[in-house]
């Protein structure tokens, strides 16, 4: 019998989970069909991280789900508080406030109007985020959605890649001919081990808290907030006391009687059950409470892994198939949604005809340098949260229990976790400082700002400078949707103009005879002159700056064929 012809799309997408499913998403915004591929048939429901960080937030607000993913995980006046006991049903010992999604919202009716988060870092677990994103990627037109399918092999040339799956009940089948392939499979990828990239970098196994064999626990514990914790409410839980075994970080999920364990036990058997799980939550809670243990996963802390090159030929890689994160900061997620947001608008225009030759190729000389840096975060981060020491007194009822209790918030555990800080210092120049200085589709103009070296990971400074990220700024007073700069970014180029009288045709005009999208977008507030420091600023798809002026550049076409890489 004849083997079936080939399905003809765009772009194969390889892995369903959140970077799969954010780069569908981007696709379909930019009218671009792709197939996205996943082993599993539905989302996978078990707790993974709790962050979805500023720059990721901006990603949904762009695709207008950012609202929507705000109602999930915990309750809107839930507070997001970092709260330190020696035991869970015991001595609080610090608390580090942090506002409640209501509250954070009342609060930015306030901000100046260079306010840098438009869309600030929210907290909830990604088991849920992963889980709307797939319903969403369920009604987009232009995605095919294979789930329950799985890659078995792939080959490429010249014009395009031909990559063959079948179900995982073996009832089907199926080659698809594109002409790219996007893996997002993650760090067991079998794509990226057959194209022979190797990751570079290392594995910390000893000397932090976030090294070495965990494991993370999703379960139900009903009676925690009515006996305990109810109104000491937060969103990260953590025990500290003299008991390695039982030092454990409990994340809220849900507010009620849900949450997600992190514990790093010494001792733990080779065929962990429930029930030794169970003990570790008990000791943990210093109380026998009912506990209800829905799913366990062990895992290794302390990567920071970055592959040598995330391009062969016609397949790319992101997300953790491109880099393995220490689990501090929320970096894996949300830098592999930067990734596929930075390549989504490039696949996009050589698709759609306007982009030339250099475009994709750009996406690995753009995204490796933030991919090493941000590992390189991760690891930094992680080398300061270490080991705790405790004293041996501190869970006692006497006088001396309670001084040690007292001088408990000045420890190197509590002084440097990177929670404790507030959002505007907690590694904001990870979130929003990526700049791709070197990047041939960047033209320079002044000297970039000090947020892109390692010693200023905590510091975003907003910059006019091409190369980074487009400063925000609000445009009326509502703060709300269409309030924002980038809710008025075309989704091809913006030209954005800061002085009225600058002219502004040439550029248009050039721009159409490539057929590539741009739109003008006037701007008269002194505080956005100020910051961009120029009458006129090129912003991508990507919300970066390309390219600014007072004035339009004598050869427009010379311009346009390199901020497109043509």
């Amino acid at each position: 019998m004849d083997k079936p012809s080939p399905i003809h799309t765009p772009v194969v997408i390889v892995g369903g989970g959140p970077v799969g499913l954010c780069l569908a998403l981007f696709l379909n915004y930019y009218d671009i069909e792709c197939t996205i591929i996943n082993t599993g048939t539905e989302a996978r429901m078990h707790p993974k991280g709790n962050g979805q960080n500023a720059r990721t937030m901006e990603h949904y607000r762009q695709l207008g789900i950012s609202d929507e993913i705000r109602k999930l995980g915990l309750p809107s006046d839930h507070p997001f508080d970092q709260a330190f006991f020696t035991r869970f049903c015991s001595h609080e010992i610090y608390r580090y406030p942090a506002p409640s999604w209501n509250e954070r919202k009342n609060m930015r009716k306030t901000t100046p109007v260079t306010d840098q988060f438009p869309e600030p870092m929210f907290h909830v677990n990604q088991m849920y985020v992963e889980k709307y994103l797939f319903e969403r990627v369920r009604e987009c037109e232009n995605v095919d959605v294979r789930f329950g399918w799985e890659a078995n092999g792939f080959s490429q040339d010249d014009e395009g890649v031909s990559l063959t799956a079948r179900k995982v009940d073996g009832a089907e089948e199926v080659t698809w001919r594109a002409s790219y392939v996007v893996d997002c499979s993650g760090g067991r990828s079998s794509i990226r081990r057959s194209l022979g990239i190797e990751y570079a970098g290392d594995v910390q196994t000893k000397n932090a808290m976030w090294a070495g064999k965990f494991y993370t626990v999703w379960l139900r514990i009903p009676e925690l907030y009515s006996k305990y914790v109810g109104d000491k409410r937060a969103w990260m839980y953590w025990a500290v006391n003299p008991d390695p075994d039982t030092r454990s970080v409990l994340i809220a999920l849900n507010g009620r009687d849900e949450f997600e364990l992190l514990i790093k036990p010494r001792n733990a058997s080779e065929g962990v059950n429930p029930e030794e799980i169970k003990t570790w939550i008990r000791q943990s809670i210093g109380a026998d409470l009912e506990v209800d243990v829905l799913s366990y996963v062990p895992w290794t802390a302390g990567a920071a892994l970055t592959v040598e090159q995330y391009q062969a030929g016609r397949v790319l890689l992101a997300g953790d198939a491109a880099h393995l994160f220490t689990p501090v900061g929320a970096f894996g997620m949300n830098t592999g949604v930067d990734d596929v947001h930075n390549l989504a608008w490039k696949l996009a225009a050589v698709l759609e005809g306007w982009g030339g030759p250099k475009l994709v190729d750009s996406y690995e000389l753009e995204r490796r340098p933030v991919g090493s840096r941000n590992t390189g975060a991760a690891r930094k981060y992680s080398s300061k949260w270490h080991d705790p020491e405790i004293p041996n007194n501190i869970e006692a009822d006497t006088p001396e229990g309670e001084a040690a209790r007292k001088k408990a918030p000045g420890i190197s555990y509590i002084v440097n976790n990177h929670f404790n800080k507030p959002e505007e210092l907690d590694c904001a120049g990870v979130q929003l400082g990526a700049r791709y200085n070197d990047s041939p589709l960047i033209v320079p103009d002044g000297e970039p700002p000090m947020e892109s070296f390692p010693e200023t990971y905590n510091k975003y400074c907003p910059s006019g400078v091409p190369g980074g990220r487009a400063p925000h700024i609000w445009l009326d007073d509502k703060r709300e949707i269409g309030s924002s700069l980038y809710d008025r970014l075309g989704k091809g180029f913006t030209l954005l103009r800061l002085d009225p009288t600058a002219g502004v045709d040439g550029l248009v005009k050039a721009a159409k005879a490539r057929s590539m999208p741009m739109e003008v977008l006037d701007v008269e507030l002194p505080e956005a002159r100020e910051m961009y420091e120029r009458s006129l600023v090129l912003i991508r798809p990507d919300k970066y700056i390309a390219w600014r002026g007072d004035e339009l550049p004598v050869d427009l076409a010379a311009l346009l064929a390199l901020i497109s890489g043509s």
